[in-house]
């Protein structure tokens, strides 16, 4: 079936940030997100899910096991399962991003002080 984030379940989270469901099954997520300018998310790690962040559109500055990773426009990054993790929106404009999480993230989050 044809997906595209206009027909997706979508979802707000954190600071306005917006999510749409692209792909939602127990072994495979797929998620477009949007963060706005200067927001971010809550540290934290998964017990489990392995995910890439793919950027879209924007900078994106994602923190792993505490180093800082500057993502442009078409590049991505993976992050491993137990390794804490935070996205930021560091710049003036949106950003959005693809996260893709085997298996599917819910409930498998831990947050980090």
């Amino acid at each position: 079936m044809k997906m595209s984030k206009h027909i997706a379940e979508h979802y707000i989270w954190g600071d306005n940030c917006d999510g749409w469901h692209l792909v939602k099954n127990q072994d495979l997520s797929v998620i477009h997100e949007r963060m706005p300018a200067q927001t971010s998310e809550v540290k934290h790690y998964h017990q489990q899910s392995r995910q890439f962040f793919f950027v879209l559109t924007g900078i994106a500055t994602i923190e792993i096991d505490g180093k800082e990773i500057v993502l442009n426009t078409q590049e991505g990054v993976e992050v491993a399962p137990l390794v804490p993790h935070q996205m930021f929106n560091k710049s003036n404009d949106d950003i959005e991003f693809l996260v893709i999480s085997q298996p599917i993230s819910k409930g498998d989050r831990v947050l980090v002080d």
